[in-house]
């Protein structure tokens, strides 16, 4: 069966048209409308419970709107089978788990699996594909370690490294800096971007970290209560009047003297 052809080439690598979606009877995102744009980092931001990881879960096709769709290239996601969706967007949840044991080259040589037909299962390709990536998430020399012997950033980066083998244009990476420290968090981040620098990829993250979310995005989309209230550059989302009323959160924001990125300082309430 052929892939899906989109009916015309826009600048969107992935769009949701008027999704609701929920658990129960009360929808957790209700007419939702996001696009986002192709060759970037977006991170998608809001407070607990607006439905962060609810939409990253619709966009990767890992959870079924009852409402609305969401394109890939302009073609709608239902349309793509198994392993060509696979071989098209790659998603990373929230606390990944692997079989007690793996080592971080294993796990890397699962990303290769939507590529290899049922007459081979691994090939030199697959080899090369596999060793690149843990060389560009600088996980190479660590390739014999079990993961629960890594330390956060670490088993964070091998994870990253299995879904850049995986070599999707699109990588989704829910929440990617949970339980990491800031200089973990920054390594990991580091990494993300790079992807976008020198491969060309598109990333969708989500994160919690606002400045972290400024400093790390080409584009902003911040939900509540189930809603986009507004996306766009970090410049221009990131403002102080949006996070009192999002995040309900009194926050001074400038720009940092070096890259000119927006940064935010929770004010005081002594």
């Amino acid at each position: 069966m052929s892939e899906p052809v989109a009916e015309s080439v826009t600048d969107l690598v992935l769009s949701a048209h008027d999704i609701t979606v929920g658990y129960g009877a009360e929808p957790v995102l209700r007419d939702l409308r996001v696009d986002l744009p192709r060759g970037r980092v977006t991170t998608i931001i809001g407070p607990n419970g607006c439905g962060k990881s609810t939409l990253v879960r619709v966009l990767s096709r890992l959870l079924r709107p009852s409402a609305g769709e969401v394109r890939l290239d302009g073609v709608p996601l239902q349309t793509f089978r198994g392993r060509q969706l696979a071989a098209r967007l790659s998603m990373l949840p929230q606390n990944p788990l692997a079989p007690e044991g793996m080592t971080v080259g294993d796990l890397v040589a699962r990303g290769r699996q939507p590529h290899q037909p049922w007459y081979r299962q691994w090939s030199p390709e697959d080899e090369e594909i596999a060793a690149e990536a843990m060389r560009h998430t600088g996980v190479d020399e660590l390739a014999e370690w079990p993961l629960d012997e890594l330390s956060g950033g670490q088993r964070q980066r091998a994870w990253i490294a299995m879904t850049l083998a995986q070599q999707t244009d699109l990588m989704i990476l829910d929440e990617p800096t949970t339980h990491l420290d800031l200089a973990h968090a920054v390594e990991v981040l580091d990494v993300v971007v790079g992807l976008r620098r020198h491969a060309g990829k598109s990333v969708v993250l989500v994160l919690h970290d606002l400045s972290l979310a400024a400093r790390y995005s080409d584009h902003l989309v911040v939900l509540d209560r189930g809603g986009l209230v507004v996306e766009g550059p970090p410049a221009e989302v990131m403002t102080e009047p949006m996070l009192a009323s999002v995040f309900g959160l009194k926050a001074h924001v400038f720009p940092d003297p070096v890259a000119g990125l927006p940064t935010v300082v929770p004010a005081s309430h002594a």
